[in-house]
């Protein structure tokens, strides 16, 4: 991967604190959720319920497609990553606390999180390794990727 385009992507990851993630259901369509994420590098990782449809989903095929990019009123400011990766589960423990402590820094504005942080125990952490990665930046020309 060329170094200017992995710094453009790290750039991204740092800025955002949200995807949108597609797993697929059981009977063969994707389903699309936003959930929140942090990043280490390119992996990215977020949490969900225990027995939530997309920890069923992945549990069946840990194949995912998300997107990361936000709202903008200037059509030719439109930037954003697209992923092909896999989603697996963190069953190493001192990894899954280490990602719930990485989750309230990417909210460094909240006084204090409104609710406890979950244990490792009581949600569904997933590793996301990416195997493609598109860049999206519009500034480069109307639908310019890299």
């Amino acid at each position: 991967m060329d170094e200017q385009i992995k710094e453009k992507i790290l750039s991204l990851l740092d800025q955002h604190r949200i995807m949108t993630i597609a797993t697929l259901r059981p009977d063969g369509w994707p389903q699309a959720t936003t959930v929140g994420y942090v990043s280490q590098g390119l992996t990215l990782y977020f949490l969900c319920g225990l027995e939530s449809q997309k920890a069923a989903n992945l549990a069946r095929d840990d194949r995912v497609s998300l997107t990361i990019d936000h709202d903008t009123s200037d059509l030719m400011a439109i930037t954003g990553l697209s992923m092909a990766a896999h989603a697996r589960p963190v069953t190493d423990r001192a990894e899954a606390e280490k990602v719930l402590r990485m989750l309230p820094l990417k909210y460094p504005d909240m006084q204090a999180p409104p609710m406890p942080m979950p244990s490792p125990d009581e949600v569904r952490i997933f590793r996301v390794i990416p195997t493609v990665i598109t860049v999206l930046d519009y500034s480069q020309g109307f639908g310019h990727t890299d």
